[in-house]
């Protein structure tokens, strides 16, 4: 007895079981055909494994229902042979009109039980012989849904990929073709006998890669038999083929198989059906338009006489493969492409899994284009069949590897979605379906079971936009149509339609442009080869620049330098991101290309998993310590290290780029903020790490591994607050301490000998950038002496130190030498920087007079105020200047302050309630906008700059690098006034004070 609202235990394991109704699966299962199997796991268990467990009852119900002997047969094999169970039951699951099917026709479910070695990959023979009972249409529909039940079972179960499901289904079509063209030669003798007919399939069907549903689509050639008339042969054939098409079509109490669609051939529909074959050819000669050749690479006899299909083959393909040379081949095709996409109706694009963006056709067209352009030189690329046409690009070096595997997954994953789609009821359709279930059923058929719906969304969502990222990279490449008019047996650029290209590409000077394109890709080298594959691709995101020629003369510079060693255009071609990483360095700007010139093989940083991640000093300083040790005298060491800052320069510029401007798979970053505080950080430290193998190498050169001083480097300024930019001097102060019994005067000379030889090593001209250091901020500024003993300094800060000494040394950090020496000095500089009882207010006021004279006087002639990112209003160091105010005034009772960095010491400021938080967002905003334009200008002019530039296009190029798009340079340079006008009215109230 059951208790009353307590579930049963069916209904419990139905629902386990996936059924989605299983109050309906419970009545089902105790009908009287399922009742002698009701309880069965095994039953259960494969219903649960199906695609839609509700629908496979439903249809086994129907199936049992409508058996001789009341289901037994059928029953007690489902339970006993688990092929068949998996095979039936899957079916059923997955398609409600081969269910349909099954209901009326109740012994064809016997088909599946065979499981021989050769029933697993049927040919056309096989179908064939499966067709060959049909006497007329009717017949023919009930025993192609026989052969359809077959290879839908393999597909379910997963025997046959979707490759091999899509060749099975066109070897059927092929089959149904011959018995359809029997059947209506056998109704008409006589016109038989008049004419050879010859049925080519194209579109899928000629590919071998055909849907469940789909139009069979399909060209006529037919010539008369020796001594017949033309005229009458053509009549007859015509009417035969009429009547084949009629076979497959017309709708009968079986329902039809599919349309055959003969509208590609020569005129379309207001052409003859049916053509000889010197029609066709004087047709194509002379009519075709291109987008007619590129739909012949899927021609295929099928039917009818094989040797005039052939005939027909032989003699188009030599078109097919001129078709590139054309006048506007590549802009015919690409219009074609957007014709299509511009018919789908609004409402369909999002679940257009054909047409739409990253749908179906756009591997399909990617792979035509490329293969009707090298098609012509390399007879490899001669397949209809697009994964079998894309796995040859690949081969031939026309696509990089790990693009092609990605099309090629994506493309399977997208042709299983719609054969599953279309299996269901057996209709034609290229839509997504909407409903709930519908969606649970489709996931649960590819395999989705844990969340069906939001898995399958995620999925095609994730390979569409793979194929919408890849096709267009391969089918819109800005330069095709110059590559595709190459006269045969030839490899130079056309300079006329090249340079048109160029020119609306915004190459500034197309005639240069084309000079390097034709230095790049000329040749019949592996080099040439690939390199004409990426520059369409490259010339693409150089034109996305702010200086294209910029871009492509440095690619041309790279290239020649490293395009004989194999890794660089490997990186290039299979390495996703290096390619585009490279592009978005080269056009950028003159100093991330200057630094990758001077030492080519650093591109391979931009192809690294985490190459473009900067390197702590941490890891920096052994590296170049070691190799310190190894060099044979100063100046080679200092060498070695020099080099390694400026590889690490480019890192931190590369990075810094391409975080600007995004990639293709990756948007911009969006914070500025975090692209300042990393450049800061990464400038830092390999500034630092350098310095560090400086003094080693200097010490080492005379005194071995002991000078006769302690010594230690404090960074000041931007360098001790992790603050510096490209073109950054490294401000420092030296400090020493004599070793116990070394004479003072023998440990001063020491150390001032090791700071002049430091500077020396570091400023030697090389092929690297030097590394300028700054002492100016030490006590007497450059009046006084450039290195002192800890208790020099301790004595001159005690008596003599100024209010701006004790300013600079809130910056004041250890970076190279004896660092119990640097924390000494640290400890020594924090009452000053910090004093116990803040600042009084005469303290405040010399402060402020310092920076009012500082405005007036240093701002250089000439210069904007409102634009100058250092000295302008509410600039670098109005911002700064304000944070070192409250940092002494505050910083003894507030340890959030007490750091040499602006925007922590300013966010502590506001957690304390020294500032509001409005206050504190607007100064972080003009602090972090002015160092960026900074950073900018150094990047684009390649030597460092206050203000913006003055030309045209490096003003673009900064604007670029700021996130503003092609003609936003106004809009930029106003929106610079206006954070930097904010600032400083915050400025003003909290360091003038209102």
């Amino acid at each position: 007895m059951s208790v009353p609202g307590r579930r049963s235990s069916t209904f419990t394991r139905l629902l386990r079981h996936g059924f989605t109704d299983p109050s309906a699966a419970e009545r089902l299962l105790d009908l009287p055909a399922l009742s002698a199997v009701r309880g069965d796991p095994v039953l259960l268990d494969a219903l649960g494994a199906t695609a839609d467990p509700d629908t496979a009852l439903r249809g086994l119900v129907r199936l049992a229902e409508a058996q001789d002997d009341d289901g037994r047969q059928l029953l007690g094999t489902v339970l006993s042979a688990k092929p068949l169970r998996d095979r039936l039951l899957g079916v059923l699951g997955a398609s409600e009109a081969l269910g349909d099917h099954l209901a009326r026709h109740p012994r064809d479910w016997e088909a599946l039980v065979t499981y021989e070695s050769a029933d697993l990959h049927p040919g056309v023979a096989d179908f064939e012989r499966g067709l060959a009972g049909a006497t007329d249409p009717v017949s023919l529909r009930v025993a192609y849904r026989r052969c359809l039940l077959a290879i839908a079972a393999r597909d379910v179960c997963g025997t046959t990929d979707v490759a091999e499901t899509a060749a099975e289904l066109a070897d059927l079509a092929t089959a149904t073709l011959r018995k359809a063209l029997a059947l209506a030669s056998a109704a008409a003798p006589e016109d038989a006998a008049l004419c050879r007919l010859a049925v080519i399939a194209m579109g899928k069907c000629g590919g071998n890669e055909l849907n469940y549903v789909s139009d069979v689509d399909v060209i006529f050639v037919g010539e008369p038999v020796d001594g017949a008339d033309e005229g009458k042969a053509l009549q007859a054939a015509t009417r035969l083929a009429s009547h084949l098409m009629r076979i497959c079509s017309e709708p009968t109490v079986e329902g039809t198989i599919w349309p055959v669609d003969a509208n590609l051939r020569p005129e379309g529909r207001n052409g003859p059906l049916v053509r000889t074959l010197s029609s066709h050819l004087a047709y194509y000669q002379r009519w075709a338009k291109t987008w007619e050749f590129q739909a012949l690479l899927k021609a295929r006899p099928v039917a009818g006489d094989e040797r005039l299909g052939a005939a027909y083959v032989e003699a188009v393909s030599p078109l097919v493969w001129q078709a590139a040379e054309r006048e506007n081949f590549v802009a015919d095709v690409q219009k074609m492409r957007r014709r299509v996409v511009d018919n789908i109706p609004v409402a369909h694009v999002d679940r257009e899994l054909k047409l739409g963006p990253g749908g179906l056709r756009d591997v399909e067209f990617a792979v035509q284009l490329l293969q009707l352009v090298h098609g012509r030189s390399d007879a490899t690329l001669h397949s209809g069949t697009t994964l079998d046409a894309l796995k040859a690009l690949a081969a031939g070096g026309y696509v990089g590897r790990a693009d092609a595997a990605q099309l090629d997954e994506a493309y399977r994953f997208l042709r299983a979605m719609e054969h599953r789609i279309q299996l269901f009821r057996l209709r034609r359709t290229h839509l997504v379906p909407e409903a709930e279930e519908d969606l649970r059923r489709l996931g649960r058929s590819m395999g989705l079971r844990t969340d069906p719906v939001a898995g399958l969304n995620r999925e095609w969502r994730r390979h569409a936009a793979v194929v919408r990222r890849l096709h267009e990279k391969l089918f819109y490449r800005p330069l095709l149509d110059a590559v595709a008019q190459l006269t045969p047996g030839e490899t130079r650029l056309s300079a006329k339609a090249a340079g048109q290209r160029l020119e609306a590409l915004g190459y500034a000077d197309p005639a240069a442009a084309l000079r390097h394109l034709e230095a790049l890709s000329s040749g019949v080298t592996r080099k040439a080869a690939i390199q004409r594959t990426l520059l369409p691709v490259l010339l693409g995101w150089f034109a996305d620049s702010a200086d294209p020629d910029a871009g492509l003369l440095g690619f041309r510079k790279v290239s020649d330098a490293l395009g004989k060693t194999p890794w660089y255009l490997r990186l290039l071609r299979d390495e996703g991101a290096a390619a585009e990483n490279l592009a978005r360095v080269l056009s950028a700007g003159r100093l991330a290309p200057d630094l990758l010139l001077r030492a080519p093989e650093a591109v391979a940083i931009l192809g690294a998993p985490e190459g473009l991640r900067p390197r702590g000093r941490d890891h920096l300083e052994p590296e170049i310590l070691a190799a310190v040790g190894r060099a044979d005298d100063a100046e080679l060491a200092v060498a070695v290290a020099r080099g390694v800052r400026r590889r690490e320069l480019f890192r931190t510029a590369a990075a810094d780029i391409i975080g600007s401007y995004g990639t293709e798979d990756s948007p911009a970053e969006a914070d500025p903020g975090a692209l300042v505080d990393r450049v800061g950080q990464a400038v830092t430290d390999l500034n630092a790490a350098t310095i560090a193998g400086a003094l080693r190498a200097a010490v080492r050169e005379r005194w071995g591994d002991t000078l006769p001083t302690r010594f230690a480097v404090i960074g000041m300024g931007r360098f001790g607050g992790h603050e510096l930019g490209y073109g950054s001097d490294a401000d420092v102060l030296f400090v020493h301490e004599p070793r116990e019994g070394v004479d003072e005067q023998e440990a001063a000379q020491a150390a001032n000998a090791v700071v002049a030889e430091m500077r020396r090593l570091l400023q030697l001209p090389t092929a690297d950038p030097p590394l300028l250091i700054d002492a100016d901020l030490r006590p007497e500024g450059k009046s006084g002496p450039l290195v002192r003993t800890l208790k020099s300094y301790a004595a001159y800060y005690r008596r003599w130190s100024l209010g701006w000494e004790s300013q600079a040394l809130l910056r004041a950090e250890p970076m190279a030498g004896d660092p119990d020496l640097g924390r000494r000095f640290i400890e020594l500089a924090d009452p000053l920087r910090y004093p116990e009882r803040g600042l009084d207010e005469a303290a405040v006021r010399e402060i402020r007079r310092l920076k009012a004279r500082m405005e007036t006087e240093r701002l250089p002639r000439g210069a904007d105020p409102a634009l100058h990112t250092k000295l302008g209003r509410g600039g670098l160091s109005d911002v700064e200047w304000t944070v070192q105010l409250l940092q002494m005034c505050h910083g003894h009772e507030v340890p959030g302050l007490r750091t040499t960095r602006t925007r922590p010491a300013l966010t502590a400021a506001r957690d304390a309630g020294l500032i509001t938080e409005q206050d504190a967002r607007t100064l972080d905003e003009a602090w972090v906008l002015a160092t960026r334009v900074r950073n900018g200008v150094m990047l684009v002019r390649g030597r460092a700059g206050d203000t913006f530039p003055s030309d045209t296009r490096e003003l673009a190029a900064v604007g670029r690098y700021l996130g503003y798009g092609p003609g936003h340079v106004g809009e930029m340079v106003e929106d610079y006034r206006r954070t930097t006008r904010r600032a400083r009215a915050v400025v003003e109230e909290l360091f003038y004070g209102g």
